[in-house]
Formats: structure tokens, sequence, C-alpha cells
């Protein structure tokens, strides 16, 4: 049989595939290899697609997180809270703000950053709170104004999904990362900042323009991260597609769902409120079994997967914070991600059911 793999890139590109060849044509005639029409168009509808005034295309997703940040002021001498079971990129960003990276457990249900320990770990350093808004879900990012600090999104994972009926960035500022993987992936790195501030806007535009939006005019110390328009021109042609391809993964969401019922593991909840757009399809696996379960399902040809397998404290770069984060820590050894994409089928999605309980059987 063949492979199903964690993310079928190839799927998504046969449906895009004449569109972005004539794209790349017309990047390549105009010579617009660094801004450019394409760039213009896809910031204006993407900004349009968050219901955001303002989307800034920059380098990738860990510098749209670190402009975002050092758009609110996160530096030397400043505390930002995240939570500890992340992807390495968002304390990265914050350490490359200079700022002193702050982790708070998870809630224990949906792996999200735990609100009221987020607001338990404000003082007056903190300059912001980065929840992330992990597998295609947002964070309680309404509790989390009550600080009165800045929050700054991390939204890599959740392109198109709302808490309330709103988009990450709407209470502030928001990153995203448009990785090849991601509901709306470029064929490289690639991200963007939204947000409804054009003051934030404007900052950040600058920051990632070596400081200055005028040629030799360098009013910040900022950085080199710009979107190309190549890759705007995959980002346009793919979101036209991500409402439908975000409802297709919300089938595929509710079959596992229903296939995975009756297996001896924890399946994924969905905040109330929020609208998911499964980035990934998380379950975990109790017992100490999820290594080898994993081993199991990727020898029967199935690209399953862990989303995070080591919390941010528990890394060699930041080893050194310490503290101890029980949620987090419980997660990070039973976690598996299954294959889900716009493109999946039923029947691959059976084959992965039965592959998992066979799994599980075994160990």
């Amino acid at each position: 049989m063949s492979r199903i793999p964690l993310v079928d890139l190839a799927a998504a590109h046969a449906e895009v595939a004449e569109e972005v060849e004539a794209g790349f044509k017309r990047v390549i005639a105009e010579t617009a290899f660094v801004g450019g029409p394409e760039v213009a168009a896809f910031e204006q509808e993407y900004a349009a697609f968050s219901g955001l005034a303002h989307c800034v295309g920059v380098a990738n997703g860990t510098d749209a997180l670190e402009l975002a940040l050092r758009a609110v002021g996160a530096g030397p001498g400043s505390e930002v809270i995240l939570p500890a079971n992340t992807f390495i990129a968002t304390a990265e960003a914050v350490a490359r703000c200079g700022a002193k990276v702050v982790l708070v457990d998870c809630d224990p249900r949906t792996y999200l950053i735990d609100a009221d320990a987020a607001l338990a770990a404000v003082t007056p350093a903190t300059k912001a709170i980065a929840p992330v808004h992990l597998y295609g879900q947002m964070a309680e990012v309404e509790k989390l104004t009550a600080s009165g600090v800045a929050v700054v999104e991390d939204a890599a994972q959740s392109q198109g999904a709302t808490r309330h009926g709103r988009s990450a960035g709407v209470d502030g500022i928001a990153a995203t990362s448009f990785y090849p993987g991601k509901n709306l992936g470029a064929y490289g790195d690639a991200g963007a900042v939204v947000t409804s501030s054009e003051e934030l806007a404007t900052i950040v535009r600058t920051l990632g323009s070596h400081g200055g939006l005028k040629k030799y005019h360098h009013d910040l110390i900022g950085v080199n991260s710009r979107l190309d328009g190549l890759q705007a021109v995959v980002l346009r042609a793919k979101l036209a597609r991500l409402a439908d391809w975000n409802e297709r993964r919300r089938a595929a969401a509710a079959r596992y769902h229903e296939l995975l019922a009756d297996l001896d593991v924890v399946l994924p909840e969905t905040l109330e409120g929020n609208e998911h757009v499964w980035h990934i399809y998380c379950v975990r696996v109790p017992g100490g079994r999820r290594d080898a379960v994993l081993g199991r399902l990727n020898e029967a040809g199935i690209g399953a997967g862990i989303h995070y397998p080591i919390p941010v404290h528990r890394t060699g770069a930041f080893a050194d914070l310490g503290g101890s984060f029980p949620n987090a820590e419980a997660v990070a050894p039973e976690i598996l991600s299954l294959p889900i994409y716009p493109q999946i089928t039923g029947d691959q999605q059976s084959r992965v059911a039965e592959a998992l309980a066979t799994a599980l059987r075994q160990e």
C-alpha cells in the first residue's frame, strides 16, 4: 500500500500548480523578486481574510514573532510570558529581542496556555504575553488582555481560526508562519504580522527593512526580513482556497473523532467558542507506549509524528530557565500527531485508524 504522509504537500500543489506557474512568470518578467505587486496584493488579501487592517509580509514566522514583540517594546530589561509546551521558535523570538523568557504551564485538556497562570505571572517588568494558538485553535486571548500588557499572538498554526468570531491580532498584534506544512504554506520560508494598528504595522515594516522605509534612511536598528514575490504568488493561490481547505480539515477531524472513539487514546478537545482549523490532529497515548506506537505506525506506512516532544525548559537552549510545569511535562511523552490535510480521504483515515488500533493492541 502507498504511504500516507503526515502532510501531503504534493496534493496541495496539484490544486494550485497552474496559477503558481503563471504567477512565477509574472514575477520573473517584472523582476519583482523582493516586495513588488504580488507581495502588496497578498498583504491586502491576507489582511482582509483575517479581518484586520494591516498585514506585513516577512521572511519567516520566527522573524514575524520577533518583530511583533519588538514593535510592542519587548527588549532588554523586560519579560515575555509564553507556554512551556510550544515549538522553540516562540522562546527564540523572545530571546532574540533581548527580553527574558517567562514560562507558564498549559491547560491539561487543550494544551493551550493556562491563561490564569499567565495572568498570575505578570510583573511590572512584563512587556507582553505570547499565547500560542496550538494545533489550529486559539487560546483564551480575551482573558489575557485583562492583564493590561500587550498580547502578541503566536498564530503560526491557526490561519483562519477564530475565537468568538474574532481572528488572531484583532486585540493587538499576531505573528504567523507560512512554512510549507502550515494550513497556508509557501514553497519555502515566509511569514507575516497582522494587526489593526497602523502604528504597529509601520514599526514592523520599518524593522523588517533594515530599520527604514526609504532607501538609505535608517531610523531604527532593524533586520533584513521581507517577503519575496515568488512566495507571495504561492500564498495568493493557496489563500484563495484556504477557507475551503480548512473546512475539509474540519471534516477530516470529525471523521477521526468517530473512527478513534473506541480506542485507548485521548482525543483532542476544542475550547468552547473556538473555530478550529486542525493544523494538527493530536491524540494522547497513555501508559508510556507513545514511542512504540509511533514506530509501528511508521512501519505500517503511516506518517505520524510528534508536536512537540520536549517542553521549552527541558531543551538545552533554555535549560537555565528551570521551573516545573507538570501539565506540559505530562503531555510531552504522550502526544501523537496523525496525518491530516485537506486532501486526505476517508479510506486513508480508516487505514490510519486501523493501524493505530493494531499498534495499540501490540503494545
